[in-house]
């Protein structure tokens, strides 16, 4: 430990300072040092397609849009080597985007006038394994869905812990801490990170050895983006069943749904509820979906509910047993016959839907009059409004769970809530103004239920409503301003990050809106 802090101290003392040099330098630099195809500048008749590729939010890509100096489309690390080097003598900082779910865009755009180059790792793709070991090297531009393919189709019986959106890049992920259907088993994606390399402010390639213990545990959760570019990650795969269960139940408020979730809500942190077993529950207008995947047989599953959730009215009608790999498919396209290989595709086609999403954290019950008044006077008044719950405990945040990653949000937290509400055809017109007044109400109304000081938020649910940044005359972002945002994302490790960051980057060159700032040396 002592001698990787005192090489990184060392690497530190040899950084290369940002230059006055123009933006030309910086594109000269990158000519000189990677392959031209690689790079598209504003110029480039495949500009404005190469930067809306993996664009999931279309109000970002306006003519309003703080847009980069280039697109720098890394097949190899040597490439994001070269970016950072030219980045850091020619004074451009970088934004790097891997899948592009970030929801605030931030990835590919800023917000204030700056000159930046966004770095695309999406060529920069491959899931390394071996038939029967439990662990797979997987580049950072690799989605989800590419990640459970080649796991499921070359490692059958095994599996990794992740989100249900395939198209959700796996660096990403990761690098906000990572929740998902399977982590009160497994626990969250950053729990389940062996190595990583990452290249460093100084363009220097690391691995988990290289780097010391207190940067791997920063960047598998703590916004892997403040520290530099991560480029590859070996993952812990676990073992899974052959056969799994996955069921999903409609229910509306005729039929009790406020009834239904405060069972759900009371049962999350039973002990009677195994881990294998997790039913999360998305709420939109009148209705509650209830999704549930088991890590077994639908008998199994049957007499589990049957003990703990009997008012869900499960059957075994209801059951849709798989293999694993068939299951992440079956929930994310919701369609039984739609093949694995679907899993694959990267292709956005998010047209012209705009979208703003908030998150919030429950560690007590709402209640059944709290999820009626929910219903009827948010839910129901906006069909295009949603909620998601995400269930915790056992391996989040049960009595003996060992925390290994930034992810704070454990011990005590019943559910997580991602709220989303999205409208049609202009980014800042009349619909507009309507969908994100509605979602401000339905926040507001949802404050006496949630966590508070701080209330806490998903750092991978980005919200720049939650504070932004300030940076200095010293060029670096205040760490006393980011306590605004930060200790809701990360809590009581916010300070343990920022002690990271000024150990890595002091220059604070890493940075955007909502990055960790250097803790200051006084």
């Amino acid at each position: 430990m002592a001698l990787a802090l005192a090489l990184l101290g060392f690497l530190l003392c040899n950084t290369f300072l940002p230059s006055s040099a123009s933006s030309d330098s910086f594109l000269q630099c990158l000519s000189s040092m990677m392959p031209s195809q690689l790079v598209y500048q504003q110029s480039s008749s495949s500009f404005i397609s190469v930067l809306e590729s993996s664009v999931q939010n279309p109000k970002f890509i306006t003519n309003t849009t703080v847009r980069p100096l280039c697109i720098i489309t890394a097949s190899d690390v040597s490439h994001v080597q070269a970016a950072v080097r030219c980045g850091r003598w020619n004074g451009v900082r970088l934004r790097v985007r891997s899948g592009g779910h970030d929801y605030e865009g931030l990835s590919y755009r800023s917000v204030q006038p700056e000159v930046f180059a966004v770095l695309d790792l999406a060529k920069l793709i491959g899931v390394h394994l071996n038939p029967g070991e439990g662990s797979a090297w997987v580049d950072a531009g690799s989605t989800l869905g590419e990640l459970y393919y080649t796991v499921g189709t070359t490692n059958p019986g095994f599996l990794f812990p992740a989100g249900a959106c395939a198209t959700v890049g796996v660096s990403g992920f990761i690098s906000g801490g990572g929740i998902g259907l399977m982590m009160r088993k497994y626990g969250v994606g950053g729990d389940n990170v062996l190595d990583v390399k990452i290249v460093n402010a100084n363009g220097n390639v690391l691995d988990r050895d290289a780097m010391g213990e207190d940067l791997f545990w920063a960047i598998r959760g703590g916004g892997g983006e403040s520290f530099g570019v991560v480029v590859a990650w070996r993952l812990k795969l676990s073992k899974v069943p052959p056969i799994v269960t996955v069921v999903n139940i409609l229910k509306t408020m005729e039929q009790g749904v406020a009834d239904l979730l405060a069972k759900w809500e009371t049962t999350i942190l039973s002990p009677s509820l195994i881990p294998d077993l997790t039913i999360r529950v998305v709420l939109q207008e009148r209705h509650a979906f209830f999704q549930t995947l088991f890590l077994g047989r639908c008998s199994d599953l049957l007499n589990t509910v049957r003990n703990v959730f009997p008012e869900l009215g499960m059957t075994a009608a209801d059951c849709n047993e798989m293999n694993w790999l068939r299951a992440m498919a079956f929930i994310y396209f919701g369609n039984t016959n739609t093949p694995v290989e679907a899993l694959l595709n990267r292709t956005k086609n998010v047209g012209n839907h705009y979208f703003k999403s908030k998150s919030d954290y429950v560690r007590r019950a709402v209640g059944k009059a709290g999820w009626e008044s929910l219903y009827q006077q948010w839910l129901s008044q906006n069909g295009n409004g949603q909620m998601i719950l995400e269930p915790h405990g056992a391996m989040v945040g049960g009595a003996n769970t060992n925390t290994t990653s930034p992810y704070p949000h454990r011990r005590g937290v019943l559910f997580n809530i991602q709220y989303g509400s999205n409208w049609c055809c202009d980014a800042n017109g009349t619909m507009a103004a309507a969908a994100l007044g509605w979602l401000k109400g339905l926040y507001g109304f949802m404050e006496p239920f949630v966590t508070s000081n701080p209330r806490e938020a998903f750092a991978n649910y980005r919200d720049l409503e939650l504070g932004q940044n300030v940076v200095g005359r010293d060029g670096v972002s205040s760490y006393w301003n980011g306590r605004v945002w930060a200790e809701k994302y990360f809590m009581g490790n916010y300070r343990r990050l920022a002690a990271v960051k000024a150990m890595v980057d002091p220059s604070d060159y890493f940075r955007n809106e909502q990055s960790i700032p250097p803790l200051p040396k006084s």
